[in-house]
């Protein structure tokens, strides 16, 4: 007899963590998913390094977690090499096609839409995740373990089946309709041709498999050329769509350098625009700026999560924010414009200038995209010191349309792209858009302090910010850093609301407000809207390294360390 979970429905949700920081000496994974770290930490054991494990990481998620990534989508990762002691980013984000004409995107959706709408066919763009796998391996691995090792827990999964785990079962049911509007073979993707798979059951998707065996095979030839890529041009081209075989053919990922700022001593990594890293570095440097110039105390003498410390990151991140949408686009299409320019010294100290330290500035001009999306971070350290912080996304959910045949979702990122004339982020052929999604890493002088990242949309760099001063100032171990309530700013609100998570006083909250704030309380499964994070961390002890796991509450999915 096949035992089914109950509905979702019942689950309370509650998000209350009993996790604790797991330790190990060798090496470690932290994910989303208990599969996806297991096949990690399998690869790792089998001698691959970080950047293997990650990559076998990242195809485990793309079966258990469709929900959120998968190869129709985009990922980026930094990668910290221990010998070198060099940190090195990986950009595989994909570009729109070389036939996009921002005059049909604006006749077909009408001029009040400032961006391409989610579910309209100009949102999906060429998906980069398997050129950034494959490209991953390549520059970083070992060259013990092949991209066949490397994938088969992936495809063991798809081929055999897994047992959905209940986030995603959740994910999966809310989103039924937008698969069903998104193609017509929305089917590959449901249990019976009609239903989400529920919590605890088994759901196998021999397509996808057999999608990834090419991969495993071909490389990067066996998904942008052949059965697959002719696949998604036909589901494009019958959505009303103008992507082409040369545009997945040529597409490339691109290997940069990293951008950073050194905050006393410990230097924040992100990767470079397209990606939105720069609002985290920025929002740091204007806190940092705010205390060197006495604006502010201290920050580890502020109260964690009084109304004194929100109010200081809400007006820095809105300050970042500002800047990071009208300059993030691109770097291809605008390479006069350098990402450290908004780091300097003098440009922080004029953007800390506008803080007021009593009252929310009116003045700041939002502008970002107000778009919801699901996505997944995980980090991975091996025996030799080194680390991979990485993030693979579908945008929004599951994405758009399903390839014939394929069992994945391609990403609809191009929902990014500004259709105003302001800005490098401006719709245009063959192009990147302003991304979302940003893995991270710390360095402690020139030794890796850390991997660690939170997912979600635009959260994701006021994550990175709320999580790096919960480690840096305030001295909290990984899973700790994870588990204390985040405030998220609202770009979809008039009223520009912030979201504060359960746990903040009511004291904090009424201040927040008389400080000029639009301030909520979040609960319950709605408290995903501050992400979901994975931190690495390393300790020294004597002549010995221990590593420091945390898993984000929020979400399922746990550490494993050896």
């Amino acid at each position: 007899m096949t035992i089914i979970a109950p509905s979702h429905s019942y689950s309370t949700m509650s998000f209350a963590s009993r996790k604790s920081t797991v330790h190990g000496t060798k090496f470690a994974v932290s994910s989303s998913q208990q599969l996806a770290t297991q096949a990690g930490m399998d690869i790792l054991s089998k001698g691959g390094n970080a950047a293997d494990a990650a990559v076998a990481v990242a195809a485990v998620l793309a079966i258990v977690e469709p929900t959120s990534t998968g190869v129709g989508g985009d990922c980026f990762c930094l990668f910290y090499d221990a010998e070198k002691k060099k940190v090195s980013a990986l950009n595989a984000s994909g570009r729109s096609p070389m036939a996009s004409n921002i005059d049909e995107v604006r006749q077909r959706v009408g001029p009040d839409c400032k961006f391409i709408p989610q579910d309209d066919v100009a949102s999906i763009i060429v998906p980069g995740a398997v050129s950034g796998w494959v490209e991953t391996i390549e520059r970083f691995g070992s060259g013990k373990v092949s991209l066949e090792e490397i994938l088969a827990p992936a495809i063991n999964y798809a081929e055999n089946g897994y047992p959905v785990s209940e986030f995603v079962s959740i994910a999966w049911d809310s989103q039924l309709d937008k698969l069903r509007n998104g193609s017509s073979n929305y089917r590959e993707l449901l249990v019976n041709n009609e239903r989400a798979p529920r919590h605890g059951e088994l759901f196998v998707n021999k397509n996808y498999g057999q999608v990834l065996r090419r991969i495993a095979k071909e490389g990067k030839d066996g998904f942008y050329k052949g059965f697959v890529a002719e696949a998604i041009v036909e589901v494009v081209k019958e959505l009303g769509g103008n992507m082409t075989l040369e545009d997945l053919a040529n597409h490339t990922p691109s290997v940069i350098e990293p951008i950073s700022y050194d905050y006393n001593g410990y230097r924040m990594y992100e990767c470079p625009p397209n990606g939105q890293g720069l609002v985290a570095l920025e929002a740091l440097g204007i806190i940092d700026s705010m205390v060197k110039s006495g604006k502010v105390p201290k920050i580890s003498s502020i109260p964690h999560n009084s109304p004194e410390y929100a109010h200081i990151l809400i007006e820095a991140l809105r300050l970042a924010f500002s800047d990071g949408f009208f300059y993030i686009g691109d770097p291809e299409k605008c390479p006069d414009f350098d990402p450290n320019s908004l780091l300097t010294k003098e440009f922080l100290q004029t953007r800390s200038d506008q803080f007021n330290p009593s009252a929310r500035n009116d003045a700041i001009v939002h502008g970002y995209p107000a778009n919801q999306t699901n996505t997944v971070y995980f980090c991975t350290m091996d025996e030799q010191g080194n680390g991979c912080s990485f993030i693979n996304s579908n945008y929004a959910g599951f994405g758009g349309a399903i390839p014939k045949g394929c069992g994945f979702t391609l990403q609809n990122r191009g929902a990014n792209f500004s259709l105003e004339t302001d800005g490098h982020n401006l719709y245009g052929p063959g192009k990147r858009p302003y991304h979302t999604i940003i893995p991270s890493l710390i360095t402690k002088g020139d030794d890796l302090f850390c991997v660690y990242g939170v997912m979600g949309g635009f959260m994701q760099p006021q994550g990175h910010l709320q999580v790096f001063l919960n480690m840096i100032e305030y001295g909290m171990e990984p899973q700790i850093a994870l588990d204390v309530p985040r405030l998220c700013i609202d770009p979809e609100d008039p009223k520009e609301i912030v979201h504060l998570e359960q746990g903040y006083t009511k004291e904090t909250e009424q201040k927040l407000r008389d400080m000029g704030h639009h301030v909520d309380i979040v609960t319950g499964h709605e408290r995903s809207v501050f992400g979901r994070g994975q931190i690495i961390m390393r300790v020294p002890h004597g002549d010995k390294i221990v590593l420091s796991c945390g898993s984000d509450p929020r979400s399922d999915g746990c550490s494993s360390a050896k």
